[in-house]
C-alpha cells in the first residue's frame, strides 16, 4: 500500500486494523476465511 494511494484509501474505508484484509469487489473479508474468499471468486 506504500506504494498504492488507491489501495491505502480502500483498505482504510473497511475500518479494519486486522490483516489479512482482502477485498474482494465490494466484499471486506477480515482474516483468512478459505470459503468465504472461495464463494467471493467462485472457485470451488
Amino acid at each position: 500500500m506504500d506504494k498504492d494511494p488507491e489501495a491505502l484509501e480502500a483498505f482504510k474505508k473497511t475500518g479494519s486494523r486486522g490483516t489479512p484484509t482482502i477485498l474482494v469487489g465490494d466484499e471486506t473479508v477480515i482474516g483468512f476465511d478459505r470459503g468465504r474468499l472461495e464463494q467471493l471468486l467462485g472457485i470451488n
